[in-house]
């Protein structure tokens, strides 16, 4: 029995019931007289007894007594008024308003405030699978065991604010269809010692293994936000004001050229860290060199980070910071840490020891006067020389050992106008003067780049700490190559220009907008990247292991359909001219959330010829005259009875067989095999007639032909192959408009949700908009051919009226239409099919 309250305990639980509390409740807030005296005094100061309360309020006034024990009065009234006001209504928001006003004195900015503390949050349900297929995709997720995980990571991003019977609904939506359905638990059965301790290493091997990349291995070494250290401390503690302790990073491309397969290292790492940790990642165009800059690769640029999944911050350029730059190099010179260079380019690289590594001499403008620096460099600005004939130079170290100290550029003279500035500027910073200062500038909390510029960490933290600003952190990671391809701009340039390829979006390319148009899901790359991990060690992956993934990506989420690759007729004698037998099948027989559908089995067939051949042996399990086999899904197998050929080239043309269903009396024959098949049956619009289907090899001979004389010779003559007149099972249709609509209802949530949350900082014009086209394509229709390989359709040279028509119209073909297919990756090689 519990002991009776005293007097004055008994008071306060009459005090706390008046506001709403049970009488459970308010006996447990009564027990601790720290948070006991703070609720009385918050009682009594908002008269909260004659307010009216409901018990969850009042549940929410006695969190804030416990947690905001050591809050202000002030701060303390501030929350009750958000509890009051309905902005604050449940006990994480409460908490995240103590834990902000613990760190961010009165007065505070509200709508920060609100923000932080989830008020007003809202999320239809395709932002939150949106939000739960990006995560998954981010995150090497392995099955089913890891769903608590994953609702527990998501619960530490801006979703803790969601619905929790929704979120775990989403998750497990997303989860089946990644995983298929989720087994039965089996029942429990004794086990060996030896056996359960092998489970549960298992277990925590995989726990483990699909944690998150972010946490392990050199991302899980880097520095917390604020350990970095600064010339100043105050640089420090004007940083964290600015950033909250956030983790914040950038992905700085050049738009110079379109991303391939290694910036996808690059953008998983840099916005991967970020989200991982709850902060914000940059998309930054570097643009300091306008002769090499066209509008076409801004917009490729950032529509293949949102197509990886990813949405910028914000997005800046370097432009948006030359004013600033300027003044920087100003005081550079007027600190004697930089100086006007008239060296030809050969003079600079004899001083700096030439070929053969010599002494390094410092030039005879390295002593001229800071005045005289000055007004050179601000003829340089005003367009007094020509480029080449004067340069800003850093004053480093001659005598350091890094070549990137050895006076390194800062500015050179350009004459070419600049695509957001035109004709302002006649000089442009360097990438080593301008990639420090802007990451200064954006207050980034970790500079992650590739261990090719580990020599520039150097160069980097001198320039930041000669100008007294706040300094980043440079971290190197190893870069990632695939082997058996070029990812050279200059190669692949030459390939386009050559008409080797068929542009930068050839899908036998590893440009990203070549992946994409081959078909590869983004999710497929972002699972590459994670499975290889993040190291200082650079990756020199086989094009084998790359499509391995895709392979096994594509095996769990995409629907599987009937088709044959080189038609081959067959009549079946023995069923009339009209018969029709509608087959319902799954789309997927592991996932049924994909859904079924129906197509037909008429006297009028189509197998793959491959599928057939005239002459017989004991390792063939096929068609043969006299021979019997199984249709996939089809209700009865059939026996090949004789054969029409044509009689000038002697090809088999028609097959004459008949159905194996025991209606004449003969035993039906057990097949050995079953193939894929297509019926003719024009009222269904069957089959789907495919104009082309375009396969894909390995595009050079050798796994390294950058390495050869002349790549060009290294190409593989046969990597393309175009096959006209398949035939897809009429299913096709149905999957076609449904996986369209779907992505561009995900595309729409997605944007809207990026438009709200993100900013363009100083967009002009010709600033790259976010949109949900870029996220959508016919490329979103992919399906395994069955027993043949994956497919997806060509988001160029093909055209599918359907996709584009209102949801609730009937799919079908249109006049115009030209269906074409690109093989993404093929099957695993069957080890019982002959060939």
């Amino acid at each position: 029995m519990a002991p009776k309250p005293s007097a004055e305990g008994a008071e306060l639980i009459e005090t706390f019931k008046s506001i709403g509390l049970s009488q459970a409740k308010a006996a447990e807030a009564a027990k601790s007289a720290k948070s006991a005296a703070v609720l009385k005094d918050v009682i009594a100061r908002h008269d909260l007894a004659h307010k009216g309360l409901d018990e969850k309020q009042a549940s929410l006034i006695s969190t804030l007594a416990v947690s905001g024990v050591k809050l202000s009065d002030d701060e303390r009234d501030y929350v009750v008024r958000g509890v009051l006001d309905g902005r604050l209504k449940a006990t994480d928001q409460v908490n995240a308003a103590v834990k902000y006003l613990d760190s961010h004195p009165l007065p505070v900015d509200d709508k920060v405030f609100d923000k932080a503390c989830g008020v007003g949050f809202t999320i239809t349900p395709e932002e939150l699978y949106s939000s739960v297929t990006g995560y998954l995709q981010t995150n090497a997720v392995a099955g089913w065991a890891n769903m608590n995980q994953v609702i527990g990571a998501l619960k530490g991003t801006d979703l803790r604010w969601a619905n929790a019977l929704e979120l775990k609904s989403t998750v497990e939506r997303a989860f089946t269809e990644a995983f298929g359905q989720k087994e039965a638990a089996k029942p429990k059965t004794k086990e060996s010692k030896k056996a359960a301790a092998s489970k549960t290493a298992e277990a925590e091997a995989s726990s483990t293994s699909t944690r998150s990349v972010f946490d392990e291995g050199f991302l899980g070494k880097l520095h917390k936000p604020g350990e970095n250290p600064q010339i100043k401390p105050e640089l420090r503690d004007a940083h964290l004001l600015t950033t909250g302790g956030q983790v914040w990073t950038r992905f700085p491309p050049e738009p110079n050229g379109f991303l391939h397969i290694g910036h996808s290292k690059a953008i998983f790492v840099n916005f991967g860290y970020a989200a991982h940790h709850g902060g914000h990642c940059y998309l930054r165009y570097d643009d300091t060199n306008p002769e090499a800059e066209e509008a076409v690769y801004f917009e490729s640029i950032l529509e293949m980070v949102r197509w990886l999944g990813f949405e910028p911050w914000k997005i800046t350029y370097s432009s948006d910071y030359f004013d600033k730059l300027y003044e920087l190099a100003v005081e550079l010179i007027k600190r004697d840490k930089a100086y006007v260079c008239h060296c030809t380019g050969e003079e600079i690289h004899a001083h700096r020891g030439g070929d053969d590594g010599g002494a390094r001499t410092a030039c005879v403008h390295r002593t001229r006067p800071i005045a005289e620096s000055l007004a050179e460099f601000e003829g340089m600005k005003d367009g007094k020389y020509k480029p080449g004939e004067a340069v800003l130079r850093m004053k480093q170290d001659l005598e350091d050992g890094n070549p990137q100290m050895w006076d390194l550029a800062a500015y050179r003279v350009l004459l070419a106008p600049h695509h957001r500035t035109g004709d302002k500027w006649k000089i442009y910073p360097t990438y080593d003067f301008t990639h420090c200062l802007v990451d200064s500038f954006e207050n980034i909390s970790h500079s992650l780049c590739t261990v090719e510029f580990i020599l520039s960490r150097v160069s980097y933290e001198w320039l930041c700490d000669a100008l007294e600003v706040y300094k980043p952190r440079q971290s190197e990671y190893g870069r990632l190559n695939l082997q058996g391809t070029v990812m050279s701009k200059r190669k692949i340039l030459a390939l386009v220009k050559e008409r080797i390829v068929m542009g930068w979006d050839d899908p036998r390319m590893y440009t990203l907008i070549a992946l994409r148009r081959r078909g590869v899901p983004p999710g497929a790359i972002i699972s590459f990247v994670s499975q290889l991990g993040v190291s200082t060690s650079p990756s020199n992956i086989q094009l084998a292991r790359f499509d391995q993934t895709v392979r096994s990506y594509l095996e769990n989420s995409a629907p599987r359909l009937l088709m044959v690759l080189r038609p081959l007729k067959v009549t079946i004698e023995n069923l009339p001219e009209d018969y029709v037998l509608m087959v319902e099948k799954p789309f997927h027989p592991k996932l049924p959330a994909l859904g079924m559908t129906t197509i037909p089995f008429t006297r009028s067939l189509y197998i793959d010829r491959d599928d057939f051949r005239l002459e017989d042996s004991p390792d063939y399990f096929r068609l043969a005259p006299g021979k019997t086999v199984g249709l996939f899904q089809a209700p009865h197998p059939i026996t090949c009875v004789s054969y029409k050929a044509d009689p000038a080239t002697g090809d088999v043309i028609e097959i004459i067989a008949r159905l194996e269903d025991g209606a004449d009396g003969r035993p039906v024959k057990k097949p050995k095999a079953f193939i894929q098949w297509v019926a003719e049956h024009v009222p269904s619009g069957s089959p789907v007639r495919v104009d082309e289907t375009r396969v894909f090899h390995q595009l050079f001979k050798s796994d390294n032909p950058a390495a050869a004389p002349d790549f060009r010779a290294d190409v593989n003559p046969d990597s393309l192959e175009v096959i006209k007149g398949a035939l897809v099972e009429v299913g096709f249709w149905t999957l076609a408009k449904r996986s369209y609509a779907e992505a561009r209802r995900e595309s729409k949530a997605r944007t809207d949700a990026a438009l709200r949350e993100n900013t363009t900082v100083n967009a002009t014009e010709d600033t790259p908009k976010v949109t949900s086209e870029q996220l959508v394509g016919p490329e979103c229709v992919r399906f395994q051919g069955l027993r043949t390989a994956y497919f997806a359709l060509d988001n160029k040279d093909g055209k599918v009226a359907a996709l584009n028509e209102p949801e609730d119209t009937a799919p079908g073909r249109r006049d115009g239409d030209f269906v074409v297919l690109n093989r993404i990756v093929s099957l695993k090689e069957d080890a019982g099919k002959a060939a």
